[in-house]
C-alpha cells in the first residue's frame, strides 16, 4: 500500500533523505517536499558569502531540482498549521497536503527583541538570503560614505557578520567604516572565557567596537537607541540577536520545548504524535538540550532518513546519539578565523583555511549527490 511522506523544509537535517528520494519512491512511497525557496543556503558559509569569499552558488543546494529529478513533488510554499489528527498540513497559499509520515526541518528565525521605527535600515541574519540584500546595501553606499554599522546581538553570528562586513568594505575600497557590536549581556556569554576573550581580541585588533550590557532597544532612521539611554548614529543595522525555532508547532498545538521547538524523543519523533518527526534548529531534543549549531542537524541526517522509512514500513526505529564535542570555528573575515576544540584553540589564517576546507567539502558532497539521480 502506497504511503505518503511529506517533508517540510530542505535544510541540513533532510539532506540525506533528499539524496535518497529515488530509493524511497522505489519502495512504493509518494514523497512531497515543501520549501519556501527552490534553494537551500548553508548557514555556515553565509558570513563568507556576505564578505565575498564565496558566491551564492557555492553555498546553496538546488532543492527543487534534487526533488523533481528523483520523481518526487516539490511545492514552493510555507507551512502554517499541522493537524496531527487529520494528518494534514495547511500552507500559507491555502493548499492542504496530506501525509502518513511527516518530517519537519523548517529551521529558525530571528525574533527581533527591539523596536523598529519607520525608515530604519534593519537587516536580519536569517534567512541567509537576506545577507545578499545586506551585502548590496553596503556596496551601494560604502564607497562614498564612511558607514556607521550597528550589529545587535552578542553571539557568534554577530562576530562573523561584523568581521565579514569589514572585509566586504575593504575589498570594495570603501571608506573606513565604524562597526559596533551591541551585546545584551556579555559577548559570547555561553562560551568559555578563553573563547570570549580570544574572539573579542581579534575583533578589537581590527577596530570593531564591542559594547556589552548595552542592548539595542530601538532601531531608528540613521540611529539606534541603547539600554543605557544613549543614542548612536547608525546608517545600517544588522539584527544578529539569536534565532528561535519556527512558531509552526506552537501554533499547531503540538508539544514543544521551552524554546518553542517541536518536542522530540530519542528517535527524533514527536513525543505525542508518532508519525511526526523533525530535525535541526526547529526541534527540542527531549533527552538533552542541543546547542543550535549545524553540526547536530548534520549528525541527525542518516538517523532521520532511516527512521522515516522505518515508520512508513512499520519497522523498528533507531535512536539518535548526539555524539561528543564538536569542532568550533568562527569565520572572522579577511581570511582569519578562530578555532576551538577540547580546550585547544588557534586563530588566524590556519583556522580560516580549516573551516573553508571542511565547509567546501561538505557542500561539494551534497551538490554532487544532488546533481545525479
Amino acid at each position: 500500500m502506497t504511503k505518503r511522506l511529506l517533508l517540510l523544509g530542505g535544510g541540513h537535517a533532510h539532506l540525506e533523505t533528499l539524496a535518497a528520494l529515488a530509493a524511497i519512491r522505489a519502495r512504493g512511497h509518494d514523497v512531497t517536499v515543501v520549501a519556501p525557496s527552490p534553494h537551500h543556503y548553508y548557514s555556515g558559509m553565509g558570513p563568507g558569502m556576505l564578505g565575498g569569499t564565496f558566491t551564492p552558488e557555492e553555498i546553496r543546494f538546488d532543492t527543487e531540482a534534487a526533488v523533481t529529478d528523483r520523481g518526487a513533488r516539490f511545492v514552493r510554499g510555507l507551512a502554517v498549521a499541522i493537524d496531527p489528527f487529520e494528518k494534514t498540513v495547511l500552507l500559507e497559499s491555502g493548499e492542504q497536503l496530506g501525509y502518513d509520515v511527516l518530517s519537519a526541518n523548517v529551521g529558525s528565525f530571528v525574533k527581533r527583541p527591539f523596536e523598529t521605527a519607520p525608515g530604519a535600515d534593519v537587516f536580519p541574519v536569517k534567512p541567509i538570503e537576506s545577507l545578499l540584500t545586506l551585502r548590496q546595501a553596503i556596496l551601494d553606499r560604502c564607497r562614498n560614505t564612511a558607514l556607521h554599522i550597528s550589529v545587535a546581538g552578542g553571539g557568534p553570528s554577530s562576530a562573523e557578520v561584523a568581521g565579514n562586513i569589514l572585509q566586504l568594505i575593504n575589498e570594495a575600497r570603501g571608506k573606513r567604516p565604524v562597526i559596533t557590536i551591541h551585546a545584551r549581556r556579555r559577548f559570547l556569554e555561553s562560551f568559555p572565557d578563553k573563547i570570549r576573550t580570544g574572539v573579542a581580541g581579534r575583533l578589537c585588533q581590527r577596530d570593531i567596537g564591542l559594547m556589552e550590557d548595552n542592548a539595542m532597544v530601538r532601531a531608528e532612521k540613521n540611529a539606534v537607541a541603547l539600554a543605557s539611554g544613549a543614542r548612536q548614529h547608525a546608517d545600517i543595522i544588522v539584527d544578529a540577536t539569536g534565532v528561535r525555532p519556527s512558531t509552526l508547532f506552537a501554533d499547531s498545538h503540538l508539544p514543544t520545548g521551552p524554546d518553542g521547538g517541536l518536542l522530540v524523543n530519542q528517535y527524533l519523533q514527536c513525543t505525542a504524535h508518532p508519525d511526526i518527526f523533525g530535525g535541526g534548529d526547529c526541534i527540542h531534543f527531549e533527552p538533552e538540550p542541543l546547542t543550535k549549531v549545524g553540526v547536530y542537524a548534520v549528525r541527525q541526517n542518516a538517523v532521520l532518513r532511516d527512521n522515516l522509512v522505518a515508520r512508513l514500513e512499520g519497522s523498528p526505529l533507531s535512536p539518535f546519539q548526539p555524539g561528543g564535542s564538536y569542532l568550533l570555528i568562527f569565520n572572522l573575515g579577511e581570511g582569519t578565523g578562530y578555532l576551538h576544540k577540547n580546550g585547544f584553540t588557534t586563530s588566524g589564517r590556519l583556522a580560516f583555511r580549516i573551516k573553508t576546507f571542511i565547509d567546501s567539502r561538505f557542500m561539494k558532497k551534497y551538490q554532487s549527490l544532488f546533481s545525479s539521480k
